[in-house]
């Protein structure tokens, strides 16, 4: 798999991955039709699929557009078939997406919304999360579906360390600030920080990171630990109610 990323809209990211075999290229999402096509130009690719992981506007506008110039399928949670109707396939948990001989399990991680899903290129060991996590957070969860968020963020965190995870938007600073607000002694986030840093610094995307990286620095995963829930005065607390707090916390700060 080759990986192109670039800068989307205000603070997105979008994704375009080629299978050199066959030529076959997907976008991720489509949150910007002029982008993307820019990056098609840029690496002299054409656009064989467009693979959507939520309904959210800035990260479906372009799909009508690029479906119509393309020609290319369009993959779309199926809980999603409302927003999307452009979708030549709606898919579920446990589906399988091919991008030319590139082979991805569709993941249902609800909790920023309903419908959201992440592609999980297990050969590639690479995960798109959409909105569902970023370096040093997670996603806004609209309505009361905390349980859910956890539940997806967790299933995250339980792939191989080394798997990388290509997520939505650039929001790791203020991330990171929110993060050592909740987690001051934590040596390996200020380290994290630093580098993120020094990467914007260089005019580079934080997007992707790992999973290994986010165990050891994103408070929203260490919602289960009894030292964070006592840091928020909820000992004894379920991880659950411990995330709620969290998540709670981030949207005030």
């Amino acid at each position: 798999m080759k990986v192109y990323q670039f800068p989307c809209r205000q603070d997105n990211f979008g994704v375009l991955i080629r299978d050199d075999a066959s030529g076959a290229t997907a976008t991720i999402d489509a949150p910007e039709e002029a982008a993307v096509r820019a990056a098609l130009a840029a690496t002299g690719w054409g656009l064989t699929h467009i693979l959507v992981t939520h309904r959210h506007h800035d990260h479906i506008e372009g799909v009508a557009a690029l479906k119509a110039a393309f020609g290319a399928r369009v993959i779309a949670p199926a809980k999603a078939a409302e927003a999307v109707p452009e979708a030549d396939q709606l898919v579920r948990e446990g589906d399988r997406v091919t991008v030319g001989g590139l082979s991805a399990e569709v993941w249902e991680t609800p909790g920023h919304c309903e419908d959201h899903v992440g592609y999980y290129f297990a050969g590639n060991a690479i995960m798109f999360v959409g909105d569902t996590l970023f370096a040093l957070g997670c996603g806004r969860v609209f309505g009361e579906a905390y349980d859910a968020m956890w539940a997806s963020l967790s299933r995250i965190a339980a792939l191989p360390g080394g798997t990388q995870l290509y997520f939505g938007h650039e929001y790791t600073l203020a991330n990171g600030r929110f993060a050592l607000s909740v987690d001051p002694g934590n040596a390996a986030l200020a380290a994290a920080i630093g580098r993120h840093q020094a990467r914007l610094a260089r005019g580079e995307a934080t997007s992707p990171t790992t999973v290994g990286e986010e165990r050891a620095t994103n408070p929203f995963l260490q919602a289960a630990s009894p030292e964070m829930a006592a840091r928020l005065g909820l000992s004894g607390a379920s991880a659950g109610a411990v995330f709620r707090a969290l998540r709670e916390r981030k949207n005030r700060f």
